[in-house]
C-alpha cells in the first residue's frame, strides 16, 4: 500500500477520537497499522461523550494543514453533511507556524527564476500573516511599488496530492462496503473537493479572481481591491498592493462609534449582493479577518482564495427564494429547491413541501428584520440534506458566504437584516428578467437552441436510418410494476370475456325458447333437439371458462 506512514497517522487519529469503527468498517484495521487493543483502548477514553461534529473537527486539526482547509471547504456543503459536523466545521482555524525565511527565499527564486533582490529592493524576512496553504511578506519592488508576498508552504502541493490520494481510496472501500457510500457517490464528493481546494493552490487563479472583483467595483467609491501584479505571480507565488489600514475584527473589538460601525455594515452588505445579484461573481468569505477600513472610510476586501459564481439562472433563483420567504410562499420555495438541485426519482415531494412549510411557518408574520437570512438558508440546507437534494457547489458556497456575512454583521450591528437588504436587489432582478432587450436576448438564445437542432435534425436522422439497416437498433423499456399491470390487465380480459360468453349464451337460449314458443314448433333439426343440445354445449363452456379463470388466479 502506497503512502503507509500517513495512512498510520490518519488511522491513528481516527481512533484517538472515537471513530476507529470507521476503519473497522473500511477494513483498514486488516492491515494492523494500530494493534487492536491500542484502537479499542483509544476509543473508549470518552471520545463517545463527544458529538459527531467535534470528533471530525479534532481529526481534522491533529492531521494538519491540508485536513484543516479541506475541513474549512466541506463546511460550505451543508447539503452533503449533516448539521453538527457543519457547526463544528465552521470552527477550524489554522494555527500553524510560520516557515523559515530561507525557504521563503528558495520558493520565490525558483518561481521568479532569478535571484529575489532582483526583484525586490526590500523584503521583510518576519512575515505578517501564517495561514495552512501560505504565509504572506511585506516588500517593496525595485520600481518603489510597496506590496504584500503571499508564498505558498513548501511541499504542500505534493502532501495534499498524498493525502487525496488516500481519501479517494478510502472512498472507494467505503463505497464496496457501505451502502450510504454509494448512496452520496462518495468518491465524486471527494473529486470535487480536491477540485476546489487545488485551484485554491494556484495563486495565477487568485490574482485573476483580484482583478475580476476590481472590475466590479471600478465605479464604486466605497470599495477598495488591491491590484495584482500578474507579471511577478505565479503558481507559488503571489504579488499584490500592500495595503494600510485598520483590520475590522480590530474595529468590532474597540470602542468604534455605533453609528460608523452601522456604514461599515450597511456598506459590506451592499457590496455583497451587488457581487452576488448583480455581477453574479464573489468573494466568498467576508470574515472579519478580511475585510479592512482605509482612513477615507473605504473598505477594503483581502485574500480572493475562495470566491463563488453564479449562472444568470441561479441568480434568478436565489432572488426568487428569498421574495418567496417575504411572502410566505412555500410552494414557491419547494419549486426553487427542486430547480436549483438534483433531486432523487423517488423524492417525497408531499413530505419535502411538509418540511418547508413548517420553516415557513417559524417566520410566520415576522418582520424583515426579525428574519435571519442566514437561519432560514441553513434550515432549508438541512431539508435538501434530509430529502437527498444535491445543490450545485456554487449555490451552497453562497449560503456558507450569506452565513459568514451574518456573522459578521451581527458584531458591527446586530439591527441590520440581511433579507430587508437583499429584497431591493431581488426585486431588481426579477423586473430587470422582463426588460425588452433581456427578453430579446432570451429569445435570440431560444431560436438558436431550435436553429442548431434542425441544423443537426438531418445528419442525425440519416445516423438512425444506419443504424436501423444494420439492424443494430434496440429498444430497453423498463416498467418496474410491469407484473401489477398485466395481471389486472388479465383479471379485466378475463372477467371481460366471461361477461360476453354469458351475454351470448343468455341471447340464444332466449332466442331459441321465444321462437319455439311464437310457433309452436319443436326445435328439432336434422332429428336433434337443438335448444337441449345447445344448452348443454354452452354450459360447457360455461364452466371450462369459470374452471380456467380460475385456475389461472387472476379473476
Amino acid at each position: 500500500m502506497r503512502h503507509l506512514n500517513r495512512y498510520k497517522d490518519i488511522v491513528i487519529a481516527f481512533s484517538r477520537n472515537g471513530l476507529g469503527y470507521v476503519i473497522k468498517d473500511l477494513g483498514l484495521n486488516d492491515l494492523h497499522i494500530l494493534p487492536k487493543k491500542t484502537m479499542l483502548k483509544k476509543e473508549k477514553q470518552g471520545a463517545e461523550r463527544k458529538t459527531l461534529g467535534i470528533r471530525i473537527r479534532r481529526i481534522l486539526e491533529e492531521l494538519g494543514p491540508t485536513f484543516i482547509k479541506l475541513g474549512q471547504v466541506m463546511s460550505t456543503r451543508p447539503d452533503l453533511f449533516p448539521e453538527d459536523v457543519i457547526f463544528e466545521l465552521e470552527k477550524l482555524q489554522s494555527h500553524v507556524p510560520h516557515f523559515p525565511y530561507s525557504q521563503v527565499k528558495t520558493i520565490i527564486e525558483e518561481e521568479l527564476d532569478q535571484a529575489l533582490f532582483n526583484v525586490f529592493d526590500v523584503f521583510d524576512e518576519t512575515p505578517l500573516a501564517a495561514a495552512s496553504i501560505g504565509q504572506v511578506h511585506r516588500a517593496v519592488l525595485l520600481t518603489g511599488e510597496e506590496v504584500a508576498v503571499k508564498i505558498q508552504r513548501p511541499e504542500i502541493s505534493k502532501k495534499i496530492d498524498i493525502d487525496f490520494d488516500i481519501l479517494m481510496e478510502m472512498a472507494q472501500l467505503a463505497e464496496m462496503r457501505l451502502d450510504w457510500a454509494k448512496r452520496y457517490q462518495l468518491k465524486e464528493i471527494v473529486e470535487e473537493l480536491k477540485e476546489t481546494l487545488k485551484m485554491e493552490l494556484d495563486y495565477t487563479i487568485e490574482a485573476h479572481h483580484m482583478s475580476r472583483i476590481k472590475a466590479q467595483f471600478r465605479r464604486d467609491a466605497d470599495i477598495y481591491i488591491p491590484d495584482a501584479y500578474h507579471y511577478y505571480t505565479t503558481k507559488r507565488v503571489l504579488v499584490m498592493d500592500y495595503v494600510s489600514g485598520e483590520k475590522l475584527k480590530d474595529i468590532i473589538a474597540s470602542d468604534t462609534n455605533d453609528a460608523v460601525k452601522k456604514r461599515l455594515a450597511e456598506q459590506i452588505v451592499d457590496a455583497t449582493f451587488k457581487q452576488v445579484l448583480i455581477d453574479g461573481f464573489f468573494h466568498a468569505d467576508p470574515h472579519p479577518g478580511n475585510i479592512m477600513c482605509l482612513d477615507d472610510g473605504r473598505l477594503v476586501l483581502l485574500d480572493f482564495g475562495m470566491v463563488g459564481q453564479l449562472s444568470p439562472e441561479m441568480k434568478q433563483s436565489f432572488s426568487e427564494l428569498v421574495i418567496a420567504m417575504t411572502k410566505e410562499d412555500t410552494k414557491q420555495m419547494v419549486a426553487v429547491l427542486l430547480d436549483m438541485g438534483m433531486a432523487p426519482d423517488d423524492i417525497n415531494k408531499k413530505a419535502l413541501t411538509n418540511d418547508v412549510d413548517r420553516l415557513m411557518m417559524k417566520y410566520y408574520r415576522q418582520s424583515l428584520k426579525e428574519i435571519s437570512l442566514a437561519d432560514a438558508i441553513r434550515e432549508l440546507f438541512q431539508i435538501a440534506y434530509k430529502h437527498k437534494i444535491e445543490l450545485s457547489s456554487d449555490f451552497t458556497l453562497l449560503g456558507k458566504t450569506i452565513l459568514t456575512l451574518e456573522g459578521t454583521i451581527e458584531q458591527l450591528d446586530p439591527t441590520l437584516s440581511l433579507v430587508e437588504m437583499a429584497k431591493p436587489f431581488g426585486e431588481k432582478l426579477l423586473h430587470e428578467r422582463f426588460r425588452p432587450d433581456h427578453l430579446m436576448d432570451r429569445m435570440v438564445d431560444q431560436w438558436l437552441d431550435w436553429y442548431g437542432l434542425w441544423r443537426d435534425l438531418p445528419e442525425q436522422l440519416k445516423q438512425l436510418r444506419a443504424i436501423v439497416k444494420k439492424g443494430k437498433i434496440h429498444l430497453d423499456i423498463s416498467l418496474p410494476d410491469i407484473n401489477l399491470v398485466l395481471k389486472k390487465l388479465d383479471r379485466v380480459s378475463n372477467q371481460l370475456s366471461f361477461a360476453i360468453i354469458l351475454l351470448a349464451f343468455s341471447i340464444i337460449m332466449v332466442g331459441l325458447i321465444v321462437g319455439s314458443a311464437l310457433t309452436g314448433e319443436t326445435t328439432i333439426l336434422w332429428r336433434l333437439p337443438v335448444i337441449e343440445i345447445g344448452s348443454f354445449v354452452a354450459i360447457g363452456m360455461f364452466i371450462w371458462l369459470i374452471y380456467a379463470i380460475f385456475k389461472s388466479g387472476r379473476f
